[in-house]
């Protein structure tokens, strides 16, 4: 029977500190943290993974008319989440915390504003736009679903002796 590591806090600080590093984890795609926090963190980050694997295709294409300039009425296209990919998404957006884009070091405000205008969910989206069709070529490939995270042990930490590692997502 599995078991839930409690990781000596109390469970909704646990839940926390499980789905934010998972968040960072997506976001970065590595982290460094202990090796009972990795193997939870693994366990959500792959289930967000799958979920957006097996949806990230369910899409709508929807036809509305606006009213232009001129007045006249054009028809204009939309692709719309499908909804078991908008059910995946509103889940997505249940667990994980919202991440927002950063802002480069060289890069002006108004070039900011523009790469991230029509992004309300970057982290999202980048689980719907990049993780999934890249994760499901690889399963198409090698025949196999899962496996899309790696923990590699590194040292111990000073204080506490706890067992380090890395965890990170495989190409």
């Amino acid at each position: 029977m599995a078991q839930n590591r409690k990781l000596g806090k109390r469970s909704d600080q646990r839940l926390a500190l499980i789905y934010n590093q998972a968040a960072e984890l997506l976001w970065y795609g590595k982290i460094q943290t202990t090796v009972d926090r990795a193997k939870e963190v693994r366990k959500i980050a792959e289930k967000m993974i799958t979920l957006a694997i097996n949806t990230y295709q369910d899409t709508v294409k929807v036809t509305k008319q606006k009213i232009n300039q001129k007045n006249e009425k054009v028809d204009v296209e939309f692709t719309n989440d499908g909804p078991k990919k908008l059910a995946a998404r509103r889940t997505m957006m249940a667990y994980l915390p919202d991440l927002q884009e950063q802002k480069a070091a060289k890069e002006s405000k108004e070039s900011f504003r523009n790469r991230t205008a029509d992004i309300n969910h970057p982290l999202i989206e980048k689980l719907f736009g990049e993780y999934a069709p890249k994760y499901a070529k690889r399963a198409e490939e090698l025949h196999t679903a899962g496996g899309y995270t790696s923990i590699v042990r590194t040292t111990e930490r000073h204080g506490d002796n706890a067992q380090l590692c890395i965890l990170k997502l495989v190409d």
